[in-house]
Parts: C-alpha cells; structure tokens; sequence
C-alpha cells in the first residue's frame, strides 16, 4: 500500500472511495493526474481486473500520460485499463459495430478541412451562396446541434435565417458523407451515443465491461458526452468524474458547466472531495488567480493553498502601443534567458491568435527562439497527402482522400478528368487521361498489397517513393525538400504503431484525432524555444515564467455580450483564473493603450481582470509608458461618498 503514502489527504480519501459516484473538485496544479492514476492503480490492487476500468479524458496527449503513468505503477503494460479520449472511445466503438451504423471498418475521419469541403458542396446542391452565408457558421450550428442529440431530422428552424439555412444543407451534408463512408469528430460521439439508446444489448455489453468509470477534465463535457457517461454508468454507478468549473473554458464548443455544478443533484449518493492543495505555484500568484475568479457567481467555492514561498509580486507594465508591450516582452524574456533560464521555461499568452504577429516581430528582433504553438504537423500539405494516399488504399469510397491525391504529383488530370471520373465516366476520358487515372489506381492497389505485409511505417516509406512524391519534391526548390523531410518525419512517427494488434486501425485513428483534438500539435517540450499560444491552447501546460498580454476591456475580456447566459459571461474570468495559473514562480500581466484592431486604431482602459488583483501583490514594471511607474491607481469619492478606485496614467 507504499503507492498511498505519496497522497496528501484529500487525495487519498478520493482513491480509497472506490465505491458509488464521486466528484472529485481538483483545483489548477492540485494533482489530479497523479489521483487519478493512483485510484485506478488502487481499484487493481483491491481485486478489479484492467479490463474493466475505464479512464475518460479530452486530449491524446493526457491520455497517453496517464496511460504512461499506470503502466510504470503496474510494472508491466501486458492488461492495462482501457484510457481514452472521448472521441478514439467512440472509433473503437463505432469500428466493433460498423455493421450496424452503415459503414465499412475503416471509414474515414473527416478533419475540419474535408468537413468544410462537403459542406461547402452540400451548400452547392441547394444553390446556396457560400460569400452570403458563412459555411463555418452553418457548419458551426450543426455541431453544437449534433453535441444536444439533435439530426438533420430533428433539427428545428428558429427566427435566426441561419437555422433555415442549416436545415436546407444538413441532410444533403449527411448523404455526401455516407457516400464516401466518411464520419466526422461530431459523428463519433452521436454515432456512439444513438447506438447505445437503439441497441440496449450493446449497451450492456459495455456496461458489463466497463464496471468502474473515471472521467477527467467533467467540466468540458457537452450534453452528449454527458449522456454517454450516463448510459455506461448507470448499471454499476462506479463514476469517479475530476473536473475544476473554475477551468471551464469550452462553452463555444458545448461544455456544459451544469454537468458539473449538478452531479451531486444528477448522483443524490455521491461523495465530493475537493483538492485545494496546489503544488505548482508560488503564494502570490494562487492569490491572484483567487482574486479573479472569487468575482464569478456561478463556482464551487474553494480557494488554493499551497505550501510554495510567497514568490515574486505580479508584474505589471503598460505600454503607449501594442509594438511597445511585444518589446517589453521580448526584452524580459531575452533578460531571463540571459540568466540561465530555458526559453522553454517562458510562456506568452494571449486572448486570440492575431496577437501573435506583433510578438513575432518582438522575438525576431531580439533573435530569441520561440514557437508559436498550435501550428499541426498533421495538418501539413504533405502530410494529409501521404495520409490520404493511404486512406484511399484501404477505402477507395473516401472521395475527399482521391480527390486531393488524384493529381498530386500531377499526373495529367485536371478538373474536367476528375468531373468525369467522380460521375462514373471514366471509360469517356482521352486515352492518355484513362492511362493516367488506371495508373493512379494501381498505385493505390500497390499500397494496399504492401500494407498487408508490412508494418505503417515501412507502408509510410512505400507510398513516400511509389505516388511519384519523393522523385518530384527531390528535384524541387529547398521548401520541397523540407515537405519531403516532414514527410519523411512522418515515418518516424508510425514506427511507435508497427507492434501493435491492428496496426493500421490505431495509426489511421491516433492521426486523424490527433489533427483535431490536440492543439498543441507537437509536444511544446520537444524545443527549447519561448511558445507563443492562446490561452485556451495553454490549459494543463505550466512555465515557470508567464506573460499575460493584451489585457484590455474589449480585448479581455471581450465586448459584453447580453445574448450570452451567465456561464457564458463568467468564461472571460474563468479563462483570466487559466491563464494566471499556468504561472509557477513569476507572473507578468501587461497592456497597451493604443492597439490596432481590424484596421482601426483604438484606446484602450486597462482590464477589469488587472484592478481585481489586490494592490499589495502587484510590482509595476519601471519601464512602463509615462513615468517611472507609469501605471498606478488612486482614490477618489464620487457623489455619495464612496470610495472609487481607478486607474491613472503619467503622460
């Protein structure tokens, strides 16, 4: 029982309740993780076999650690737990029963790009302009549709015009996809959640199997997701859901912080453990990030604690233009790295993506490495056309893989060919474009014999050479030689599927889920370089210097919005109470006064989020614009004697 000893008491009480529902409430930097991994380990030490274990989560890359974590505990990975996201447990599910949903083994997974496509076709069909109506909002729509249990059949027409519009194109999107046998990341969940609530005899199947359920991350679930876990938890109730409401930052997708305001209400038996023990920052910043999020209604009130020093005050600075804070910043970090500190130690958030470019400039100037990150690998223009030479081979009625490899390299097929080739008139083409086009299909049946006998990444190496992409990228400029790299990248990367049961299953799947669920792209400790990233990319990373930038009322938080609900309204601050807390030993909150946004200049007031942080914390940086403070505040009482509090500048 030495694995019990490492827990401090609130953990330990969460992994000795193996019994009935549970909700453990796991502030920023609390442990979760180890929790989680540790009752897993505890339920198998008490008697449960690994198969009937189930462990939730919402990214690859927290799967994958806690799948690390148990199998160094157990010792050996021979029967480990199953540990999913939610979205590969809906492909392993969907691929056990393809039969039953109308499709083939290996369907295709549809990425946003190829989603964009077949809806922008589906928009087509009905003659609907795509300059007049934004495919992205429609396709939008029938996402968070898809998320509340809705189909093209139950979907409802409101006043909203997009509704009708939404209505016109989803079933003509349905038919386009199942034409190709083609699912997207929306389907895996209410393909997965409609099989349960038609089929019962499956259901139990997976309830029998799965008897003890953990989800993480409970807070970012949506109405689906929600319902999932209900159903496979309802026969044995062993539900054990972490989540921090205080995190939740997804409602734009879905995440329904209900489900976890409500579980006690949902489980009338459940036991609720709070950790408020963080392990990851300093005093000063904990109490930063509580001054901020104490401000929200709707929370389980719970404050941190943490056993840290007191650390560094919060530095502010306030620049006369956003080019004046990125210096500021780029100035700083290059002063940190100067002092021995990795450029891997050192984060810049910021609210949204355009942020970035200033930033760039700033970290270009002071030839300091950095990344931005969020920029995929697998959504690299070779990449997708290695992988969809590949899909094609094992699916021939993946039509969005043929069409964007039928010609790559060119091969003497243009757009009147492959008109004529997708409606089944290929017999009618020139005889050189017919040579072409049986040649492409022998490539593909090549790659499907080769893929039989050898593993994802020897078949990677074949398709590289065989489609003809190695001989062109080879002779090309020094960006086609990099393309050919990355691809060659690539074949790295399936070597850790080559001894696995079902090889190309679990490469076809990871790939394809790993393009859409990771933001981070690559692992952001895989460089040594500062990231740049949006907050939202940011949640479960920590740096031990962070730089909070752009906080300006109508930045962030954004422009209030009346249409928005409560939850909705509290997210800005929630994501504010994220970003602090990616911080272990030094904070940096900074803003402008001028910024350029869309092409207009605008003054900006300093953001509520920076006069919520008690005066006795913050350290304002003597560089700032104005004066040698530069940022400060004053009182001043209004007409009933109040006192005010309110920002003042030094011009």
């Amino acid at each position: 029982m030495n694995y019990l000893d490492t827990l401090n008491d609130q953990q330990r009480e969460a992994v000795l309740h193996t019994e009935g529902p549970l909700l453990v409430v796991a502030g920023a930097g609390t442990g979760k993780t180890k929790t989680l991994t540790h009752r897993i380990i505890h339920l198998i030490h008490q008697g449960v076999h690994p198969r009937n274990i189930l462990a939730i989560t919402f990214t690859n890359k927290a799967a994958s650690e806690m799948r690390e974590r148990v199998i160094a505990m157990l010792g050996s990975d021979d029967q480990i737990p199953t540990m999913s996201t939610f979205h590969a447990l809906g492909v392993r599910i969907l691929r056990e029963h393809h039969a039953l949903i109308g499709m083939n083994k290996y369907f295709n997974i549809l990425d946003s790009q190829d989603r964009m496509s077949l809806i922008k076709q589906a928009m087509k069909i009905e003659d609907i302009d795509s300059k007049e109506w934004e495919p992205r909002k429609i396709g939008g729509v029938i996402s968070r549709a898809k998320a509340e249990e809705k189909t093209a059949e139950t979907f409802v027409v409101t006043n909203n015009p997009i509704t009708s519009m939404v209505k016109m194109v989803w079933s003509h999107y349905e038919k386009l996809k199942r034409a190709e046998q083609s699912l997207d990341f929306d389907d895996l969940l209410s393909e997965t959640y409609f099989l349960f609530s038609n089929h019962p005899e499956i259901l139990k199947q997976y309830q029998t199997r799965w008897q003890y359920i953990h989800v993480d991350e409970y807070q970012d679930t949506n109405t689906i997701q929600y319902n999932i876990v209900k159903l496979l938890s309802a026969e044995h109730h062993n539900i054990c859901a972490v989540g921090d409401g205080d995190q939740n930052i997804y409602s734009w997708r879905g995440a329904d912080m209900k489900n976890i305001l409500h579980f006690e209400k949902d489980f009338p038996d459940a036991t609720v453990v709070i950790l408020d023990t963080n392990y990851r920052s300093t005093q000063n910043i904990l109490q930063a990030a509580h001054d901020v999020i104490s401000k929200n209604k709707e929370r389980i009130e719970k404050k941190l604690v943490t056993d840290n020093t007191e650390g560094a005050g919060i530095v502010v600075y306030e620049g006369f233009s956003a080019h004046q804070e990125a210096a500021w910043v780029a100035d700083r970090a290059q002063h940190y790295i100067r002092a021995g500190i990795d450029p891997r130690d050192i984060a810049v958030l910021f609210r949204t993506n355009f942020q970035s470019r200033i930033l760039e400039e700033a970290f270009l100037q002071h030839t300091i490495p950095y990344q931005v990150v969020g920029v995929k690998f697998f959504e690299r223009k070779e990449i997708k056309d290695i992988m969809s030479y590949l899909k094609a081979a094992f699916n021939r009625e993946s039509l969005s893989d043929i069409k964007r490899i039928i010609n790559e390299p060119k091969r003497g097929l243009g757009k009147v060919a492959v008109a004529k080739i997708f409606a089944n008139q290929a017999d009618g083409l020139p005889a050189k474009s017919h040579e072409s086009y049986t040649s492409f299909l022998r490539i593909l049946d090549d790659i499907y014999t080769h893929a039989q006998e050898h593993t994802p990444s020897e078949t990677v190496k074949f398709v590289i050479k065989r489609s003809g992409c190695e001989e062109y990228l080879s002779k090309g400029s020094e960006d086609d030689h990099e393309r050919l790299e990355n691809m060659k990248e690539l074949v790295t990367y399936a070597r850790k599927y080559d001894d696995c049961v079902d090889p190309f299953d679990h490469f076809f799947e990871e790939v394809a889920l790993l393009s859409d669920q990771d933001s981070l792209g690559a692992n952001t400790s895989d460089s040594n370089t500062v990231k740049l990233m949006t907050i939202h990319a940011s949640k479960g990373l920590e740096f031990k210097y962070v730089f909070v930038v752009g906080l300006e009322q109508g930045l962030f938080p954004g422009q209030r919005d009346d249409a928005k609900s409560v939850y909705e309204e509290e997210e800005e601050r929630r994501l504010c109470y994220v970003a602090f807390t990616r911080a272990k030993d030094v904070l940096h909150l900074s803003y402008a006064k001028l910024r350029t946004i869309y092409g207009q200049e605008r003054i900006n007031e300093p953001s509520e989020f920076l006069n919520d942080v008690s005066d006795e914390l913050v350290e304002y940086s003597e560089d700032s614009y104005g004066s040698s403070n530069g940022f400060g505040k004053t009182y001043y009482e209004d007409d009933e004697g109040e006192e005010i509090e309110t920002f003042y500048l030094d011009f």
